[in-house]
């Protein structure tokens, strides 16, 4: 880690009372930054109000996290920024406290930005817990995906992750799209998941071209008889799929969907 701030002052640690600690009580956001700016942050923004909201966390002003973004940037070219918050510190109970205070936090890491090849990807055996309460909101509990990782091959970049209905959700740290002739298609994630900043603004770009996304629930079976497959996210930007380890599958378009590769150009601008 380069340098952190919590609740704007320069340190890196929090109360062993914190409920993000205790419970992973908040919600975190992870933004690639490229010309010494954060790319995608008004997606970013909109995704924690968003996630503050529903879990009923004071969100914290963006006017605000912007400035201390800056100052923790400084003269900071490429690099990560991790920007959590918590419903703040409360005695040991899940009962928040009545007047609590969020706690934010935001580090900034080293990085070599994005990565160009293809993928070559695993499908995890870990499953998905349905809770729609929680689906689309990048909250702080990330079990399934802690294990999910630990359990992936070595040689491959990612793993598709499937609920227990077997339906495939995402990738451990992507969302998914998948291309039959020119259609593209992309799972549902009413029940769980994450909706990721990369796939919103995918989805935008879709809309004002008037090109239709099929969103549904999808089957390994559905995937695997697909043309090409794309994997999504803030630090990867838009990346084709090359192998999936295990399975016979090629993929039979070899260039980037317009919409996806009009996306993969704004990712990092």
């Amino acid at each position: 880690m380069i340098r952190s701030l919590v609740n704007g002052e320069p340190r890196d640690q929090v109360s062993i009372l914190d409920r993000g600690l205790q419970f992973g009580d908040g919600l975190f956001e992870t933004l690639a930054v490229t010309a010494g700016r954060p790319c995608l942050w008004e997606y970013h923004m909109q995704r924690l109000q968003d996630g503050c909201e529903r879990l009923g966390i004071t969100a914290p002003d963006a006017c605000l996290l912007e400035q201390e973004a800056r100052e923790l940037l400084a003269d900071q070219q490429r690099a990560v920024l991790k920007i959590t918050v918590t419903r703040g510190i409360s005695d040991r109970g899940y009962k928040p406290s009545p007047h609590p205070s969020p706690t934010r936090m935001l580090a900034l890491f080293d990085w070599d930005g994005p990565a160009s090849c293809a993928l070559k990807i695993a499908v995890s055996r870990r499953r998905l817990g349905n809770n729609p309460d929680l689906a689309g909101i990048k909250h702080l509990n990330r079990l399934e995906q802690v294990l999910a990782r630990a359990e992936c091959p070595a040689d491959t970049d990612e793993a598709l992750m499937l609920d227990h209905a077997g339906y495939v959700i995402e990738g451990m740290m992507s969302n998914l799209f998948f291309q039959k002739g020119r259609q593209l298609y992309t799972p549902s994630l009413q029940h769980c998941g994450v909706e990721g900043v990369v796939k919103a603004l995918i989805l935008d770009i879709a809309s004002r071209r008037k090109v239709q996304i099929e969103t549904g629930n999808y089957t390994l079976e559905d995937v695997l008889q697909a043309d090409a497959l794309y994997l999504t996210s803030s630090l990867a930007g838009v990346r084709h799929v090359s192998q999936i380890a295990g399975y016979d599958w090629r993929p039979q378009v070899a260039e980037l969907h317009p919409v996806l590769a009009d996306a993969g150009r704004q990712v990092f601008d």
